[in-house]
């Protein structure tokens, strides 16, 4: 199906903050827009918005002044919902609730054409139940866009049961047009983006409840060693704790209670407390001014490794094999179970277990398990953990080696999986089970992952990287320690690995 064209009229309901950032979107691309907000006030404070932000694109001198009033003019606000009827995509955008969207398609439906697609921007509510009620709920799509609208590439384009394949199509066609990257879901509990994100957060709110780690410590490692542009806790600090907390349960309860979804006690306190993040002034992290920001952990330096030997392949850590050899006096390389041999100690990239468990597992009592990293080579920062067997040398001869490698230490505590090994794959387990769902492909997953939330790789394409048998054993593993449901792998996922396959081609 073809976009509409530049002069289809494009109405938006709600001036918030994405509503005024829609309408941008399509003036932009040339759209005639109606702006309507129940909320008379939210006009002018929507426009103002819009254009603010086409202010500073001035001063960048990404804009000029003529586009900039040329722009503005293409959005009308306009004060009656009957001023919509010429519409031929209305995008709501107003509160996140059912019943007021029902409501509102409710109303539009007496007022627009047939042909007129009715788009909401719902980051979760069901396509289905919006249109349940509507004489035509083909014409229903989700069109979920992301926060800043003008700047983030992503749209996930949603259908539901009834919505037409035209009316989809048309969409995504229209996004593109928009210069918007577009990618295709069945409606279910978050879609994609807010779905297969959720083990980010979750996955380091369960270290700090169990004492794994500090906040700063974690949001450190996944940053600079994961190569994600935010930590887990500042991000749920900048979208506000509310807001993540609530969809957290949304999706709780969405899926039936499983535990995957399951929210933390620690972010419900904060709740109880009205630390909600930066708007609040407070939340994981003080934004009061003159607060000090907590220092992530940095171990002192360990003496400079002189004798290493390299045992078997390395898996995704093997660009240290190369680099210890700059740094060390001598180097041997042995076939073996992938580990790196001090006198002093055992180094082991973490497989799911606890470094206690493995040590006792496989006879290495000197054992210290070091994390993944996005970039063994380029990463800043490198985690580790001893077992509890360990001497106390064990550490201080670990931090030294990749101290050596002009890398900064992070010690944390005896966590199965470390920080950024279980993260990742969480993140692609659950990606693994959207897709076997039926809810979006492989390329889609990867592609909003990146485009709607900025990760550094896709977790699909991440989950190949590292390997998918490892992958599905780090999983196996974290279930066997915590005896939790949540850590059960996808069934694609551990299909494609016993079968040698792959999620891309």
């Amino acid at each position: 199906m073809a976009a509409l064209p530049p002069t289809a009229t494009i109405g938006v309901v709600g001036a918030g903050t994405m509503g005024a950032g829609i309408a941008q979107v399509a003036a932009a691309a040339g759209h005639p827009v109606l702006l309507f907000d129940i909320r008379t006030e939210a006009l002018p404070a929507g426009l103002e918005r819009i254009r603010g932000g086409l202010e500073r694109l001035i001063d960048r001198g990404k804009l000029t002044r003529k586009a900039l009033t040329t722009l503005m003019e293409r959005i009308r606000p306009i004060e009656q919902l009957a001023e919509l009827a010429p519409a031929a995509l209305i995008i709501e955008a107003i509160v996140e609730e059912l019943p007021s969207k029902r409501r509102l398609f409710e109303q539009l439906e007496g007022i627009c054409s047939e042909q007129a697609i009715l788009a909401s921007n719902t980051s979760a509510l069901s396509i289905t139940a919006l249109a349940a009620t509507l004489r035509c709920p083909e014409r229903v799509v989700g069109m979920h866009f992301f926060n800043p609208a003008p700047i983030l590439k992503l749209v996930e384009v949603v259908s539901g049961l009834a919505t037409a394949d035209g009316v989809a199509e048309t969409v995504q066609a229209t996004a593109a047009s928009w210069g918007k990257q577009s990618v295709r879901a069945r409606s279910t509990p978050g879609f994609i983006v807010n779905r297969i994100a959720r083990p980010y957060y979750a996955e380091a709110l369960r270290l700090l409840e169990t004492g794994g780690a500090d906040v700063a410590t974690i949001d450190a490692a996944l940053r600079e060693a994961g190569g994600f542009r935010m930590g887990p806790f500042e991000l749920m600090d900048l979208i506000g704790q509310d807001i993540n907390f609530a969809v957290s349960r949304t999706l709780f309860e969405a899926y039936f209670q499983d535990p995957r979804y399951r929210p933390s006690l620690i972010q419900q306190e904060l709740l109880d407390g009205g630390r909600l993040g930066r708007k609040s002034g407070h939340g994981f992290y003080d934004y009061q001014p003159g607060a000090e920001r907590p220092a992530p952990h940095a171990a002192p330096p360990g003496p400079r490794p002189t004798r290493i030997v390299v045992r078997g392949e390395l898996g995704p850590a093997e660009p240290l094999a190369a680099a210890l050899a700059e740094v060390a006096s001598a180097v041997q390389r042995t076939t073996g179970a992938g580990l790196i041999a001090l006198p002093e100690t055992t180094l082991a990239l973490t497989d799911g277990r606890s470094a206690t468990q493995r040590a006792a597992e496989e006879g290495v009592p000197e054992l210290v398990l070091f994390d993944l990293a996005l970039d063994f080579a380029q990463t800043a920062r490198v985690v580790i953990a001893a077992a509890d067997q360990a001497g106390p040398t064990a550490l201080a001869a670990a931090a030294g080696v990749f101290q050596a490698l002009g890398k900064t230490v992070s010690v944390i505590d005896d966590s199965p999986g470390l920080i950024v090994l279980r993260t990742v794959c969480m993140l692609a387990n659950t990606a693994a089970e959207t897709v076997g769902q039926g809810v979006c492909t492989a390329a889609a997953c990867d592609a909003a992952m990146r485009g709607g939330v900025n990760y550094p790789r896709g977790p699909l394409t991440w989950a190949e990287t590292i390997g998918l048998a490892r992958v599905v054993t780090a999983l196996d593993h974290l279930s066997e320690c915590y005896g939790a449901d949540r850590y059960r792998p996808a069934p694609l996922l551990r299909r494609k690995c016993y079968g040698g396959n792959r999620f891309h081609d």
